[in-house]
């Protein structure tokens, strides 16, 4: 991130990934728009617009699009994944090269997996100033544990070893989360810069139920300081 950004958008999916801001970030000013609240304020001396979304790719996407009709020049997306790659552990951080919708799938009429019809586009790279800026920050405050990879989004809770390896060995994911693709392809569309930070919150392995309530909190806060550590930089 550099000087250019002026005005940063900053978005969790859940009440874990965003109240810490709500505790540290000076408010000058909130408003509600398609029943998501939208709070503005400075953070490290950084001008932010942070929200929360909501789960799933359409209200991240419309959250996105606000937030950019608000005058947001990047976006940081923060909150929790399940570990597609064999080599992340839970408490591990992905910081994304790119999103893409695992979920969409027109194989029958001859496009690949992940393929939006007739699109030019449907791998979205992530800023790459934002991904190397993230990528310092998060090994800095997690050594070793942090890998930059693809971020694959859908409208499903995985909880398969079966389906975690297909992500894995046919689209080279590396975790699995439901929003981040939707809100890179509303970046994409809009020319803004975006980065999407997701600590591991379970293995997407069936073993959900036991790792994800336990670990959420954890990771809602490891990623929260990847944030606050990226403005502290400016």
């Amino acid at each position: 991130m550099t000087a250019a950004y002026s005005k940063i958008g900053i978005i969790g999916a859940m009440v874990e990934e965003i109240e810490l801001l709500h505790k540290h970030v000076e408010k000058t000013s909130s408003f509600v728009k398609a029943g998501i609240e939208y709070t503005e304020g400075s953070l490290h001396g950084r001008q932010v617009v942070f929200c929360k979304s909501g789960v799933g790719k359409v209200n991240a996407a419309v959250c996105t699009q606000l937030l950019i009709d608000a005058g947001v020049d990047c976006v940081l997306f923060t909150g929790v994944a399940g570990a597609v790659s064999p080599s992340l552990n839970i408490g591990d951080i992905v910081i994304s090269t790119s999103c893409l919708q695992h979920d969409m799938d027109v194989r029958p009429l001859g496009f690949a997996r992940g393929q939006i019809p007739f699109q030019e586009t449907w791998d979205f790279r992530a800023a790459s100033d934002l991904v190397e800026l993230a990528g310092s920050v998060s090994e800095h405050l997690f050594p070793g544990r942090t890998m930059k990879g693809k971020v694959l989004s859908g409208d499903q809770f995985i909880a398969s070893r079966d389906v975690v390896r297909e992500l894995y060995e046919e689209l080279d994911g590396a975790c699995t989360e439901m929003e981040g693709a939707s809100l890179a392809q509303v970046c994409a569309m809009n020319g803004v810069p975006f980065v999407v930070i997701r600590s591991m919150s379970d293995k997407a392995d069936g073993s959900a139920h036991v790792n994800f309530a336990e670990f959420t909190v954890q990771a809602s806060i490891n990623s929260h300081a990847i944030i606050e550590g990226m403005l502290q930089r400016l």
